[in-house]
């Protein structure tokens, strides 16, 4: 692919994360000389009221954060549940778009939302959303070495500090759009080789779209654990 100018990387974290995820990502992107933007999405920052909040509403918010910084030669980037909102973003950015790449993350099917990607869970995670008053879901301690299995305790213990609920419709809303290979636009898949927490094998989620991922080091969470490496990955994919 040739840029017809310098892209700009506009990174969608996963669920219970804000943009601090993707920020030392970012920050080698731009000393590789590339603009980089890092999102949180409604409900993900620290006091964020997240009553109610639906699919729509992450989406909608990354194409007002393109269009609001007129940003073009967008390579979106979206890691776990962000391929959810990526896939969404990308139909209503396609004019602006160079690449969407998915990074250790869900290539959503049409009318299938997040939660029915693992039936093994997928009852428990309702009960649970509908059982809390805000219609959230949070994160156990004792999951994050699943996301982190390369990482200390003490940088497992800070990234459960920083984790915040995910909206409880952000994991029950099905997108009901085809997938990025209909817009005409490239794609690209990088998966981690210690990945423990995606939903399906990500080798799986690149078939949909007919990838074969290009693979990086660590876990779930390499984008913090090897930055060096995601962001080396980020950009031969964006420029392959």
């Amino acid at each position: 692919m040739t840029l017809r100018m310098s892209p700009t990387f506009v990174l969608v974290p996963g669920a219970w994360q804000g943009g601090w995820a993707w920020q030392p990502v970012a920050r080698r992107l731009r000393e590789a000389g590339y603009a980089a933007v890092t999102v949180t999405l409604p409900g993900l920052a620290d006091g964020d009221d997240r009553a109610g909040l639906r699919l729509s509403d992450a989406v909608d918010h990354v194409v007002a954060e393109v269009e609001r910084r007129d940003l073009a030669e967008v390579i979106l980037v979206g890691q776990s549940w962000g391929g959810y909102v990526i896939t969404g973003a990308a139909h209503a950015l396609i004019g602006r778009l160079a690449k969407v790449i998915y990074y250790n993350a869900v290539v959503p099917a049409r009318g299938a939302a997040m939660v029915d990607e693992n039936a093994e869970y997928a009852a428990l995670t309702r009960a649970a959303i509908a059982a809390s008053p805000d219609g959230t879901i949070g994160l156990v301690r004792g999951q994050v070495p699943m996301l982190m299995p390369e990482a200390d305790e003490q940088a497992r213990d800070l990234f459960f500090e920083l984790l915040v609920p995910q909206p409880g419709g952000y994991f029950l809303d099905p997108l009901d759009v085809d997938d990025v290979t209909t817009l005409g636009v490239p794609a690209g898949y990088v998966l981690s080789k210690d990945d423990r927490a995606l939903a399906r094998p990500g080798a799986e989620f690149a078939s949909r779209i007919g990838l074969t991922p290009v693979p990086v080091s660590g876990g779930h969470e390499s984008m913090l654990t090897r930055p060096d490496e995601v962001a080396r990955a980020l950009l031969t994919s964006a420029l392959s």
